[in-house]
């Protein structure tokens, strides 16, 4: 297992020499793209979110593209039209920016419902219909959209639907002293842009994709699994008093499966054919915090669907 995850640790470096910190993200992409999931990133502006995609991109030779999400934004934008072609009176299909393997979707929640729902379907079926036709979309196919969090003006709500799609929820914080530091010293003079080096390919992506099948997850963690999840639509069932009247809509199916994948992953990019329980604690806020929704009374008390998950994994017995 250790041969066939050794790629990680060389995105890894590349991606260090660009990105200071965001050692979490950067993990939780390569997570993403192994489970062929998409991910959904949350942070404030200046955090590097976008650089670091494009930067992992580069590491794994993978095609790549952003797309900047706005008001005035078109489905066709974005999975392709047909163009009338004078020359021989047909119609040609220009496909769209969605056919790369990574889609940066940056700030998905400015642009309203239909062209959401345009991206939904390659998110979920991996195919765009243009024109009555389908085409298949790369793979690996991975959609990593950015919202602001502090910013509401002139923005749309991503829907509980398109939510549930994507398989993570990350936020990335703030630097520490320390890192903005080294950020200070690498980026405050001007010189030469590090060489990202290609250290894999969208195959060996997908091959390390396969072996995650190989990756040994005992019964009672999948019991454990289930007993999570379903702590969050049954809390007086494991005794977590006050949490039923803080839950409006528990984590969906969907969590089980993701949070199974994803611990799996977890544990294959640390060079594990195993799963053990920290994988599983450690993957499981990003798979239910967009999952859970919470009523107005803990909106009042300043509960956030975080702080249930918190007290989900406090309760309910590790194996």
């Amino acid at each position: 297992m250790r041969s066939q995850s050794a790629f990680v640790d060389g995105v890894k470096r590349e991606v260090a020499k660009v990105i200071v910190g965001q050692d979490a993200l950067v993990e939780r992409l390569i997570i993403g793209m192994l489970c062929k999931g998409h991910i959904l990133i949350e942070g404030v502006p200046g955090l590097a979110k976008t650089l670091t995609v494009h930067t992992l991109a580069r590491a794994i030779a993978a095609s790549f593209v952003r797309i900047q999400f706005t008001p005035d934004l078109l489905p066709a934008d974005i999975s392709g039209t047909t163009i009338y072609s004078p020359q021989d009176g047909q119609f040609h299909v220009r496909k769209g920016p969605v056919f790369a393997n990574i889609v940066l979707a940056d700030e998905i929640n400015r642009a309203p419902a239909k062209v959401q729902s345009a991206l939904l379907e390659a998110m979920q079926e991996r195919q765009v219909s243009i024109g009555g036709t389908t085409f298949p979309l790369e793979d690996p196919f991975m959609v990593l959209a950015t919202q602001n969090p502090i910013e509401h003006e002139g923005t749309y709500a991503l829907p509980e639907a398109q939510l549930d799609r994507f398989m993570l929820k990350v936020h990335v914080t703030y630097p520490t002293r320390d890192e903005e530091k080294q950020i200070l010293d690498r980026f405050v003079v001007p010189g030469e842009e590090p060489d990202i080096a290609r250290v894999a390919t969208p195959e060996a992506v997908l091959a390390a994709s396969r072996a995650l099948a190989d990756v040994h997850m005992d019964e009672r963690l999948r019991d454990y699994i289930v007993h999570l999840v379903y702590a969050t639509r049954e809390p007086d069932a494991y005794k977590l008093s006050g949490m039923v009247q803080l839950i409006e809509y528990g984590a969906s199916p969907r969590a089980s499966i993701f949070l199974a994948q994803a611990a799996r992953a977890h544990a294959f990019v640390n060079g594990r054919g195993y799963v053990e329980p920290d994988d599983v604690k450690a993957i499981a806020a990003d798979v239910m915090r967009h999952r859970i929704v919470v009523t107005y009374e803990a909106e009042a008390e300043n509960v956030t669907s975080e702080h249930i998950v918190e007290r989900v994994l406090a309760a309910v017995a590790v194996p």
